[in-house]
């Protein structure tokens, strides 16, 4: 009997941030009323790449950009701070 050694799969770590109040608060609203916003890795590209995903009511859209790990954050707020503009009423 052949033992086979699996190799690791690869994984990824966001950069770490804070968040303050207000931030938190806009998160808060819109996940509440079912828009969801997930930084995942972009596994076609190199290991620093992140993209979008948004998810409204249960329809999944995926922005086509690719982001940094500076930048990525600071779109995903904008994401946030959009739809709970748009909404908010």
């Amino acid at each position: 009997m052949a033992f086979f050694k699996w190799q690791k799969a690869p994984s990824r770590k966001l950069p770490q941030r804070s968040w303050s109040n207000d931030e938190m608060k806009i998160v808060g609203w819109c996940m509440r009323n079912n828009i969801k916003i997930a930084i995942s890795p972009d596994w076609k590209d190199d290991l620093t790449r992140w993209q979008i995903e948004i998810n409204i009511n249960g329809k999944i859209h995926i922005d086509p950009n690719r982001y940094e790990d500076n930048t990525v954050y600071d779109k995903f707020n904008e994401y946030y701070k959009y739809y709970y503009d748009k909404y908010n009423k």
